[in-house]
């Protein structure tokens, strides 16, 4: 296929299409970006029949280690609890992720089927509660976990993105979006009232330390040849690229995989944290046909089954920064070791069993934006990655319901399909 040629969904189906063959201009390095990227597809048809031993044995000592490789590169800038500093020329970064995801979002869709530029492929979109527990830390009593109370929450499961591929075909990535709805008090960004978002993905850090590597990686990506950007003579990410490596596998489930916000927020004034969200179940939905081809969407099905039989529930856990330096603000690809602050359960998200995957409920994910500065003043969000992710996750989102004709709409939780 043409990496040119705008791939047109239908929009009802999410349907599945092959990625993209690299386009570098270089005809070397479209060859080992393609085998690259075959070779992890045939690695994700056997992944699970290795992977269970692999991460109870090894991943987390691996991750250390790499983490405390990762910190021997790092200066201690010495910054206090929840600061920030701002990266040179950090809007100008901003701009070149947003030119390069704007071309990338138009060369790949046509008006009408304008998907997102990142996290792309809908699983599902569930009808969800929130529940603040009791007895929280006095510390952590702040925002919306101030006192025990229950929000209503549209929360989005997806793939990586930026396209729609069979489940088996993708990097091994997923992510969640949740929207909670009924909180009240002035919002950071004012285009929804009464929203707060929520954020993670499934590897435990972000793909890049800093704003100036995502641009870097984001222009690698338009020519479907990321594996530049972690792997050159120039600026190379090879530790980055361990860090994510011990995290993506052949999932088995949306509901079967931690997530982690990456970026920290604020707490309340003087405080920082980041966010996990923990399936609360040990179940693990054997994935069909492998190591042959299961079906496109079998994680979507694997979710219809589970809440065909009963509700879901993830537990929301908070990690307070007790260490400016080894739980950084302004670099995301560094993981905030649990030794020097354990993460503590806050909160209990429940999915009632429920039919989430009718055409109409699918559009209506296409209809909503989230962004993480939907939210209040006591969970600003922190560090440059954050601080681009503002007018990127706005412009984009403007992008795409323009393209799509379809105006900007703020859920209220009543919404029936």
């Amino acid at each position: 296929m043409n990496p040119t040629t705008p791939i047109v969904p239908d929009p009802n189906s999410n349907a599945s299409h092959p990625q993209p063959r690299a386009s570098t201009g270089v005809a070397w390095r479209n060859f080992v970006a393609d085998t690259g990227m075959a070779l992890i597809r045939l690695e994700r048809r056997f992944d699970p029949f290795v992977r269970p031993a692999f991460d109870a044995l090894l991943r987390d000592p691996l991750a250390r280690l790499t983490t405390a490789l990762i910190n021997s590169k790092r200066v201690d800038e010495h910054l206090k609890i929840a600061e920030e500093r701002l990266l040179v020329d950090e809007e100008s970064w901003t701009d070149s992720i947003v030119q390069s995801f704007t071309q990338q979002m138009t060369d790949l869709w046509k008006p009408g089927g304008f998907e997102r530029g990142g996290n792309t492929k809908t699983q599902g979109i569930c009808r969800g509660e929130f529940t603040v527990h009791d007895n929280l830390p006095e510390h952590m009593r702040r925002g919306i976990y101030a006192k025990p109370q229950t929000f209503k929450a549209w929360v989005r499961f997806s793939g990586p993105g930026p396209y729609i591929t069979p489940d088996i075909d993708d990097v091994g990535f997923m992510s969640i979006s949740i929207k909670l709805m009924g909180v009240e008090g002035p919002k950071l960004l004012e285009e929804e009232k009464h929203t707060l978002d929520m954020f993670g993905v499934s590897t435990a850090t972000f793909v890049t330390p800093d704003a100036k590597a995502n641009a870097a990686l984001q222009k690698w990506s338009v020519k479907n040849a990321q594996v530049f950007y972690f792997v050159n003579l120039h600026d190379s990410h090879v530790l980055d690229l361990v860090m994510q490596s011990l995290y993506i596998k052949t999932q088995s489930s949306p509901f079967e995989a931690p997530y982690f916000s990456c970026v920290p927020y604020l707490m309340g004034e003087g405080q920082a944290m980041v966010y996990s969200v923990w399936p609360k179940s040990n179940k693990k939905t054997r994935i069909p046909n492998l190591p042959f081809r299961p079906p496109d969407d079998y994680l979507r099905n694997a979710m219809v089954k589970a809440l065909s039989e009963g509700d879901v529930e993830l537990e929301v856990r908070m990690q307070m920064q007790t260490d400016p330096h080894l739980m950084p603000i302004e670099n995301a690809g560094v993981l905030w070791p649990e030794k020097l602050s354990p993460r503590i359960p806050v909160a209990t998200l429940r999915l009632p069993r429920q039919v989430f995957d009718s055409p109409a409920q699918m559009q209506f994910a296409k209809r909503l934006s989230y962004n993480p500065w939907h939210t209040i003043a006591e969970h600003r969000p922190l560090g440059n990655q954050s601080r681009a992710r503002k007018r990127m996750y706005w412009e984009l989102s403007q992008l795409r319901h323009r393209m799509n004709d379809v105006p900007h709409y703020e859920p209220n939780g009543d919404e029936t399909f």
